[in-house]
Formats: C-alpha cells, sequence, structure tokens
C-alpha cells in the first residue's frame, strides 16, 4: 500500500471510528489495510478508551417514548453534553434503542444484550459510540406500561423530534379510552408538576420525614417558641404533601380545581383513577 493510499485510508478510518491517528494507523497495518476488520481491531481500543470516560458525569442525553398497541415503552440515554445530545449518531441510536426497549419490556439487562440492525449487541454499540464520539454515554433507566389494566397516556415537553425529548411523562389510568383528551392532559400536568406519588400516603417516609426536619429547624431558627413551632411544621408537612402528590395538586390549567376534581368531573358510568404514572426528566438526580 502507498503512503498516499495509507493516509487516505488512515482519513476514513478517523472518521469512521473517531480514534487517533496512531491507533488507526496500527490498526491498518495489523490488518493489511481492511478497514472492516481495522475496526474490529480497535474495538479494544475503543473498550480502552470508553473505561477512562465512565468517571465522568452524563447529565445530558434524550428521552425517548414509544408506543405500540396502547402499551408503551420509556428510556433515557445520557451524554455529558447537550451538543453530544444533538449529534446525529446520537440521535439514530438513541432512536433504534427506543423501538428495542419496547421489545425488552423495559428490561436494561435484555435490552443491553439485544441484537442491533448493524448485527452487534447494544452494549458492544455503546462501546463504539462512546469511543467515536468521546463521551461518556449511559443508557440510564428504561420502564414499560402494558395494555392489561386501563389505558396508557404520555406527554413529551418541548419535543425535538416525534416522541423525543427532555421531559416525558406517562400515566396509566382506568375508566377511560384512548380517545379520552383528560389522559393526555394529566399526562401534560404530571410533565409540568412533578408529583412525588398519586396520594399523600404514597409518598415515601423518609422524605417526609426529611422534609419534616427542615421545616422544624427552619422555624426554630426563626426564634418562634416550641408550641407554635410544632403548630406551623404541621400546617407545612401538610401543604408539602398536597403539594407533591398528584391527586392533591392545583390543576395546572384551572388553579381553583384540583386533580382529584378533574377526575370526578370527567367521571360518568366508570369512575376515573390514575393507576400509575412515570415522569422522566433527563439528567434529574444524576
Amino acid at each position: 500500500m502507498s503512503n498516499k493510499d495509507l493516509l487516505e485510508n488512515i482519513k476514513k478510518l478517523r472518521e469512521m471510528t473517531g480514534v487517533g491517528f496512531k491507533d488507526c494507523k496500527s490498526a491498518l497495518d495489523e490488518t493489511k489495510g481492511d478497514l472492516e476488520k481495522s475496526i474490529e481491531f480497535l474495538r479494544k481500543k475503543g473498550i480502552a478508551k470508553a473505561s477512562k470516560k465512565m468517571s465522568r458525569t452524563a447529565s445530558e442525553g434524550l428521552a425517548l417514548v414509544n408506543e405500540v398497541n396502547g402499551e408503551v415503552s420509556i428510556i433515557e440515554i445520557n451524554s455529558e453534553t447537550d451538543f453530544v445530545a444533538k449529534n446525529a449518531d446520537f440521535i439514530n441510536f438513541c432512536k433504534e434503542l427506543s423501538k428495542l426497549n419496547f421489545l425488552s419490556k423495559g428490561n436494561l439487562e435484555n435490552l443491553n444484550n439485544s441484537k442491533m440492525s448493524n448485527g452487534n449487541l447494544v452494549k458492544d454499540n455503546l462501546v463504539n459510540l462512546i469511543a467515536k464520539i468521546g463521551e461518556k454515554i449511559t443508557i440510564r433507566r428504561a420502564n414499560f406500561f402494558d395494555n392489561s389494566k386501563g389505558s396508557n397516556f404520555f406527554y413529551v415537553h418541548s419535543a425535538i423530534e416525534k416522541n423525543i425529548g427532555k421531559i416525558i411523562s406517562l400515566v396509566k389510568i382506568e375508566g377511560i379510552t384512548k380517545e379520552n383528551e383528560v389522559g393526555a392532559k394529566i399526562a401534560m400536568h404530571i410533565a409540568a408538576s412533578n408529583p412525588l406519588a398519586i396520594d399523600k400516603d404514597g409518598i415515601e417516609k423518609k422524605i417526609v420525614d426529611k422534609e419534616l426536619e427542615i421545616i422544624k429547624a427552619e422555624i426554630t431558627n426563626s426564634g418562634k417558641p416550641a408550641e407554635m413551632a410544632d403548630k406551623i411544621s404541621k400546617g407545612k408537612i401538610t401543604k408539602f404533601l398536597n403539594d407533591n402528590s398528584l391527586l392533591n395538586q392545583i390543576w395546572i390549567m384551572d388553579p381553583k380545581k384540583k386533580v382529584s376534581d378533574i377526575l370526578k368531573e370527567n367521571s360518568s358510568k366508570n369512575k376515573i383513577i390514575v393507576l400509575d404514572f412515570l415522569r422522566y426528566k433527563v439528567g434529574e438526580g444524576v
């Protein structure tokens, strides 16, 4: 192979893999100029490169939802920067993952061992994408709502493409069909108001205890007497529970009503009941 051909192949290999000049030359020397074999050879290089990036924080990325016959899957894939979240290779990878996630029913272990369209496993393509793009990328979380009970609704906030965005909410509701617009509005409410649970009893005790601790400390530090602190803290924790439980939240489309009022108003023969919900905000809690 002439130097000109070698340099041309190195350029191609760098464009295909994102790996540096020296490693690309070594791969081509090892495989006698075969580009496909060179990509395989560089997989180990890619794995080494990816492992160094695992200590970084990936708090950007995308959330995607997929719906087929009333069943819905959701997935979040993170990157380090929003710039990469807009990268075509990253977006295409996420789109294919969303479809596979539906087939895997939100099981991340099964998803990682699923084959993608190029014949490689998801986990291997993930490593290759990390090596190519040069950022930590993680498949953070996934879930699946079947259609065995109730109807599923979802809402994508500020979608960058159909079913792709930064905030996605899912809700499973009994007593209405998919055609009922109330379901979509409740999904929108969940995206906007971020409830912690369906009702007050569903909020984790450790969250309530921590909030009560903060409230009491705040009141004590303000100099109010202990007997007043207890009374004030009870009122504040009640407000916290109402503000963070879906049924007790103020309806985003009418501040004079609660979500529970909307469910009652729209119930006819069948009582409308929220069975479950999810809200993914990209990077939240990372």
